[in-house]
């Protein structure tokens, strides 16, 4: 299994020092509103590549009013062996990664443990920007592919370039050239890898026989089709030049893609369900990740689910932990009273988050 078997934090948000240790199960933590929860997962988060489930940046994880840097410590439980696993940030600096006290790059934590999460800002997802919905796709690939980052940041430079020449209505193509087939490159890349865990998702999900609906799922383009090769690609972006000078931005690519859910077995429009029903359709969906990085990589990745009880009834609420205790994954999970967590018995580590004086105190029982 993957799992963290023990986590210290310092100067880490509310947290000036906090320490847990684990033993793989399930963890449900409760406490009031802004005791500091949510924290706790944050820092989970950050023992995967990227910005955390916050998407914050480094300098804004510190605590205050110190604002000194902050550090986490783990001992990461991965399928074959233990890794000891540290990451901080000082001085307003980039975050850093050490593992088994070598330096590493964030793409290398991607490698030793996945890390999945559903978090509250996600329950807008189906009625959001297509921005977001994106973000989710790729975090969602990023659990399957740890390099698939790289080519997200590859090309949004690509095209950031691209389009200061569109912009300074530069019409000379010798300038677009290089940068064109850097974007070509990079986005058939996220875009392989955005179908890929579409197709992944759907038949985890076909797979199963599991109290939340099936998500029937469609990647689309804002306009027209994306190109299906690099080469298709490239001279799509020199087709569309003279049009995307004339709007000062590129309009081809990965970046003008969208996710289109719909609830299966009512053949309704994830947008036009109800609130319930959204929230239910996103469980199915990070469930149906962890089954397939189960599958694909023979263990369960850690979870992370914040107020995950928020807006599911008793009987799936019971049913998700059932899921959970099934896959044999370390789900980290909040809410803020211990009855929210009632059906899971003895099968989960409860933790306690208290405000006290100022600062978060952990209780463990």
């Amino acid at each position: 299994m993957s799992a963290l078997t023990s986590l210290q934090l310092s100067h880490f948000r509310s947290h000036l020092r906090a320490e847990l240790r684990l033993d793989g199960r399930p963890v449900a933590i409760h406490g009031n509103n802004g005791a500091g929860k949510t924290n706790i997962l944050e820092a989970v988060s950050l023992f995967s590549p990227g910005r955390g489930i916050r998407r914050a940046a480094a300098a804004e994880m510190a605590r205050r009013p110190e604002a000194l840097g902050w550090k986490l410590s783990a001992v990461l439980q991965a399928p074959d062996m233990a890794f000891e696993v540290e990451t901080w940030a000082e001085g307003g600096n980039a975050r850093q990664v050490k593992i088994d006290n070598k330096p590493a790059n964030q793409v290398a934590l991607g490698q030793i443990a996945r890390v999945v999460w559903l978090i509250p800002a996600m329950d807008r997802l189906w009625i959001e920007a297509a921005e977001g919905r994106r973000r989710f796709l790729d975090r969602i690939v990023l659990s399957f592919d740890p390099t698939h980052a790289e080519a997200t940041l590859a090309y949004e430079k690509a095209m950031r370039e691209r389009n200061r020449l569109l912009k300074d209505n530069i019409r000379d193509a010798v300038w677009y050239k290089v940068l064109e087939s850097q974007m070509a490159e990079a986005g058939h890349r996220i875009h392989q890898g955005r179908v890929g865990a579409v197709d992944r998702l759907m038949a985890a999900q076909s797979a199963a026989e599991t109290a939340f609906p099936t998500a029937e799922l469609e990647l689309i383009q804002s306009e027209g089709s994306m190109p299906t090769t690099v080469e298709d690609f490239r001279d799509a972006l020199d087709e569309s030049r003279f049009r995307d000078l004339n709007a000062g931005r590129t309009l081809v690519g990965p970046h003008r893609s969208d996710l289109i859910g719909t609830y299966q077995a009512k053949g309704l429009p994830a947008k036009d369900c109800s609130t319930g029903e959204q929230k239910a359709l996103l469980v199915s969906l990070i469930l149906a990740n962890a089954r397939a990085l189960a599958k694909a990589e023979g263990a369960p990745p850690i979870l992370l689910l914040d107020e995950v009880a928020a807006h599911l009834d008793a009987g799936r609420r019971a049913a998700l932990y059932d899921e959970i205790c099934a896959l044999g994954a370390q789900a980290w999970m909040t809410g803020t009273g211990p009855e929210l967590f009632g059906e899971l018995g003895d099968r989960a580590q409860r933790v306690e988050v208290r405000d006290e004086d100022g600062q978060s105190a952990l209780i463990t029982g």
